[in-house]
Order: C-alpha cells, then structure tokens, then sequence
C-alpha cells in the first residue's frame, strides 16, 4: 500500500482511471505535438520539431509505468486489462483516420504511391509501420512528406515497447523498486548506447525502429520509478523544482528550434529533448512557474486533444502535396495545420472519449474491444493487400477522364541507370557498361553520373564511352559520403578501384565526372579525417582538385558536368499529374531563382570549383533565360526531384552535344 501511495498522482493513459489528473502533462502534449505540425507543414523555423516525438516517448512511458506500477502494488495487475486500455486509447480514432484516408488515395495516388500507401495500411493494422519505412526511406527523405501513414512509425514503436514491458516491469517487481530501478536504467544506457553506434552504422534503422528508441520510454519510466520511491531530495524545495523544471522546458525549446535534419538523431543529441522532459516530469509539479505556464488553458486544450492531432495532421499534409502540382503554399499548410486541430477536437469528443468509458461507452465490454480490433485489423490489411496485388490499381480512372496507366507512368518516372542496372554499385569491365570494346572516355560518379548514360550516346560520342557509376559515392579520391546507402568504405575502395583502372590504361583519354557533391552539406570522412561546417567545402575542393591534378599527371583530360537546375519539387511526378488532373505542364516549369538551396549550393560550389577543373553546365538545354521547362514536348527531361529522365537525358545530350562539349572543355 505505500508503493500505491506513492504512484497515485499519476494519470493513466487510456481506459478508466482513478489516478489524480496533471494539468501540466496535457501542456506538455501541447508543447510536443504543435511543433511536430508546423515541420510537417513545412515552417522550417521549427527545424527540430521532431523532437516533439521524443517528448511524447517520455510522458508515454512516465504515465504507462505509473499505471503499472500502482496496478501491481496493489495487485490488481492484469495484462489483458492493459492492452484492453491500450486498445480503446489508440485504435478509435487511429482507424478513423485510416478510413478517411481512403477515399483520397484512391482519388489522386499514382499507381506506385497507392501500392505504397495499400502496404502501410497492412503495418500500420499490425503495427510494424516503423519497419516498412526503415526499409523503404529515411524520414527526411524527399517522398517521405507524401506519405499519409508517415507518422504512425512512433505509435508501432510505442506499441511494441509496450508489448513486452509490462511482462518485464512484472518479472522485476518481485525483486523490489530498488532492484526495478537499477535495471530499467542499465536498459536504458544500453539502447541510448546502441542509438550511438546506430546513427553512424545504420541511421535510418536507427531512426524508426524500437531498439534504437527504447531509452526515451524508459526515461519516462525510471521517472515513474522516482515518484514511486521518491528517495531523491531533490523536488522538495520550491526553488531547486523551479529551477530544474524551468531548465527542462528550455532544453525541450532548444532543441526544436536549434536541431534540423542534420543533426544525429536519435543520440546523445536527444538527451537533450528527453532529458528536458524527464526534469519537466519529475521536477514541474503544480505551484511550480513551469506547471503553472504548461497549465495555461491553451496549452492544455490542445494537449488533450494532441493524439487526435497528431494523427490527423500528416494525411492532411500529404494529400495537399499529392493533389497540388506545385508545392502547397505556407497559407494553404497553415489553414490545413489549424483544421488538423478541429478535427482533432472533433474525434477527440465524439471518438476517443466515448471509447474510453467502459461500460458506457460504444465498446462496452472487453469482447467487444476485441471483436472491433481484430475486424477493423482484418479490414485495412485486406484492403492493403489487395492494394499492393493490384499494383496501385492503375486502371482506377484519374479525374482527368483516363486511366491512370495512361500516364505511363512505369516508363516516364522508371530509374535512369545509363547504360544498364549492371552498371551501379560495383566496379566493373562488363561488356554492357561501355559502348564500344575500346572507349577512351570515361563516365564517373555516382547516380547524376548514371543518368548522362542516354546524353552521352545522343551526342558526339568520339570513340565511346565506359560507365563507372555508384550511388551516393561521388568521383572523388579518399573521401567519401557517410549515409545508409553507401557505407563509407564502399565508396572509397570503389573510387580507389576506378581511379587506378584508369590512371593505368593508356588509351582512357577523357573523363568525365558527375555529382551534385552533396557531399558538402553532410559529415565527410577523407585524409584529412573529420569535417563539419564550412570546412567541408574546402575539404571537398581540395580533394576534387587533387583527384583532377592526378588524372591530368597521367594523360588524361577532365571535366565535371554540373547536375541539373533543381526545385526540391518532384517534376517527374508533376509533370505526370498535370496529364492525369488535366492540367498544363507548363506548371511545373519554375523560374530559376526559385532553385533550392540545396540546388544553388551545389551551382556556387561548381562556380568557385570551374577556374580548377572545367565545368559543362546543363542549365543551357533545360533553361531559356530566367525559365527553367521541365518538359520538351512530349519529353520529360526530370524523372524526378532531380535525376534526368532516359528520354530527358537523351534531349539534353542532343541539345548540348555534351561529348564535344567535354572535349572542348578539357582541352
């Protein structure tokens, strides 16, 4: 009875609950979630507003191991009691969303996106979510803001802590809340320290999946334990609860504005939003000017209804950014985050909260909570896999009166390997990655190297040429970019192993290099060992000279070939909407001061680059003065955000005579 004592202010999560309400929390919830809207909405103000995440992490394992806690002091522990509560807090409304997010996909997805979309439904109703998406992309990745279920990966990993916790936190009871105590924190170093070695190894695995994430529940968790025992002196005193939860509220403002995709996450970095949290919870108790700021009504309105929103917010995004051909405007993404929060109210009101009143409520009894999860399941993973059979069902007619593989959309957007898939990834003398037996050109680089393949031919070819492409490893000597898909080893012995190739054969006379050097906005890892900030450019500079110097001490000519203009938006995609919405293509054309920044980095890095090593600069074939075309014709020169089409490519070649060009600029 005095462990109970001890844990009966915490507020339960979901189902009944007798356990006193924290006003303070649902500001939290609010502090979490509002920012996590505004990043999705694309205010890039709040560039670590994913952190909000993490916050939610925290409170959700401070109150779920309250809960179990007070349960099992009193003995009245039951685990199907427990995910009965899970179930009535999370699916109501979860499946609202999910149905409401059918008839839009079906209306404006292309085939590729609803097969994607049909296979989320299926992890999202068996909550694996954060799974699919590891294995599909990273979570800033360009696609990724188009798909409606994104956000459902924390609740998968919520749900699969929760699935073997509570089972844990049983075993440990017996020992005693000492025992308890000190083995949640050796689990929680050991995941914090697994998302360490995560974000260098394996950082999209690391993003998404439970393992790497477990730590952030069991701050929650340990915080729980410390009210439970309340052996720590600290929070006794007015001032040190103040000081420590102010402090914990400015950490958690930190990191929303001062993190951005850049930033290792999960690492050591979250202690910093989570740690925030953790002081909030245990030290912001009422009275304190933290609780009492967190308990504005404002707060703690949109904090009750925060699960709602969070759930509502991403389908409205994406769809608005699948529907329109251009990127939605910040008004548009504005009204959208605020009726995210009426609706939220919405199914707050008339969904959640009946949900959680037992006996008065919709699902009165435990059989029926169980009958609507397995059929409501069973439904959304029939109609997912029904989705990914039928391929994204191409033959639904679009709004512009055909049928969506009309658009043709397979052969417009598929991959651009240049002259064959056999070409990528590894070294090769393979007979159908060269156009000739005896070429005396070479095409290096990575995926912007790959899709000049069809340019190439379609242009004065001199004697041929020999393709030499890895993705995400560009044409440079000793360095390399760290990320998931190229391993930093890979690419240095891949590049090591073309350069050699080509320093030691005699009839190599060109070579042509390609990149969007992107590499100089991430972590790099060369002779000089590591680089951050705006010694990167100078690093790569550096490196891309040295490697042209050697090629140039050996006979050979060199010249880069600059990747093309670049909005951030995806033009394949636009421009395969614009036939199927029946409207211009002429509207996915864009004006050469609206490049992304991402675009006019990599532009001024090539102009301070040229004086040393040639440039040949595509923005001639795809740009007549201040307008940029995506398409010629009937040719769309993008597949995407970025890469030439095989049919764009082969434009471009023919427009730039890009072979007699390169010669001409190495000489």
């Amino acid at each position: 009875m005095q462990v109970h004592a001890r844990v009966r202010n915490l507020e339960a999560p979901g189902g009944r609950s007798t356990l006193q309400h924290r006003r303070e929390i649902d500001g939290l919830r609010a502090i979490a979630v509002i920012p996590i809207i505004l990043l999705h909405a694309g205010f890039n103000i709040v560039s670590g507003g994913f952190v909000g995440v993490d916050v939610f992490f925290v409170i959700s394992g401070y109150l779920i191991t309250g809960i179990l806690l007070a349960d099992m002091a009193r003995g009245t522990f039951s685990l199907p009691q427990f995910y009965e509560r899970r179930a009535r807090r999370i699916l109501p409304a979860l499946f609202v969303v999910m149905a409401c997010c059918l008839p839009f996909a079906w209306k404006w997805m292309l085939p590729s996106e609803l097969k994607s979309f049909a296979q989320s439904l299926v992890a999202v109703s068996l909550f694996s979510s954060n799974i699919l998406f590891a294995i599909q992309q990273g979570y800033f990745a360009p696609d990724a803001a188009l798909k409606p279920l994104l956000h459902t990966w924390s609740l998968a990993v919520e749900e699969q802590y929760y699935l073997v916790f509570p089972l844990i936190l049983l075993g440990l009871h017996r020992f005693g809340l000492r025992a308890t105590g000190a083995v949640l924190a050796v689990l929680s170093a050991g995941s914090l320290g697994a998302s360490e070695w995560g974000w260098r190894h394996v950082p999209t695995a690391n993003f998404y999946l439970a393992p790497f994430r477990a730590w952030e529940l069991l701050a929650g968790s340990l915080c729980a334990w410390r009210a439970a025992t309340r052996e720590s002196g600290m929070g006794r005193s007015g001032l040190a609860a103040n000081a420590a939860s102010l402090l914990g509220l400015a950490m958690i403002v930190f990191s929303i504005f001062a993190f951005d995709e850049t930033t290792p996450f999960p690492s050591v970095y979250a202690l910093v939003p989570v740690g925030g949290a953790a002081l909030v919870l245990s030290f912001g108790t009422a009275g304190t000017l933290a609780a009492r700021l967190l308990s504005l009504r404002l707060f703690t309105g949109i904090g009750l209804i925060s699960y709602s929103a969070y759930l509502w917010h991403q389908p409205l995004f994406a769809f608005a950014r699948l529907r329109n051909l251009a990127q939605p405007s910040p008004w548009l993404m504005l009204a959208l985050a605020a009726l995210s929060l009426l609706l939220a109210y919405w199914t707050w009101r008339f969904v959640e909260q009946p949900a959680r009143r037992g006996a008065r409520s919709y699902l009165p009894t435990r059989k029926a909570v169980i009958a609507a999860a397995t059929l409501g399941s069973a439904l959304f993973v029939a109609l997912g896999i029904a989705g990914h059979r039928s391929g994204g069902a191409p033959s639904r007619i679009a709004p512009a009166g055909m049928a969506f593989a009309s658009a043709n959309e397979a052969t417009r957007l598929a991959p651009n390997y240049g002259l064959s898939a056999k070409c990528e990834g590894t070294f090769t003398l393979s007979p159908e990655c060269r156009t000739t037996a005896n070429p005396d050109t070479v095409l290096w680089g990575d995926s912007f190297a790959m899709h000049l393949g069809p340019a190439l031919q379609a242009s004065a070819l001199g004697h041929g040429f020999v393709q030499m492409t890895k993705s995400h490893c560009a044409p440079i000597a000793g360095i390399a970019e760290v990320g998931p898909v190229t391993p930093w080893r890979d690419c240095i012995a891949f590049n090591d192993a073309v350069l050699g190739w080509i320093v030691h054969n005699p009839q190599i006379a060109v070579v042509i290099m390609a990149s969007p050097y992107e590499i100089i906005e991430s972590d790099v890892y060369g002779r000089s060992g590591w680089a951050t900030g705006r010694e990167q450019d100078a690093l790569v500079a550096r490196s891309i000279g040295e490697t042209a110097d050697l090629l140039r001490g050996a006979g050979k000519r060199v010249v880069i070939v600059s990747p093309p203009p670049a909005t951030g938006l995806d033009l394949g995609r636009c421009l395969i909407k614009a036939d199927l919405f029946a409207e211009p293509r002429a509207r996915c054309d864009f004006a050469w001061a609206d490049r992304s920044p991402s675009s006019r980095h990599v532009h001024a890095f090539l102009q301070a680059l040229a004086p040393r090593v040639p440039v040949l600069w595509l923005d001639p074939a795809i740009c007549q003065g201040a307008r940029c075309t995506a398409a010629v014709g009937d040719i769309f020169l993008y597949r995407d955000a970025g890469h030439l089409s095989a049919a764009g490519s082969a434009e471009v070649g023919r427009k730039l005579a890009l072979m007699t060009a390169a010669y001409a600029l190495a000489r």
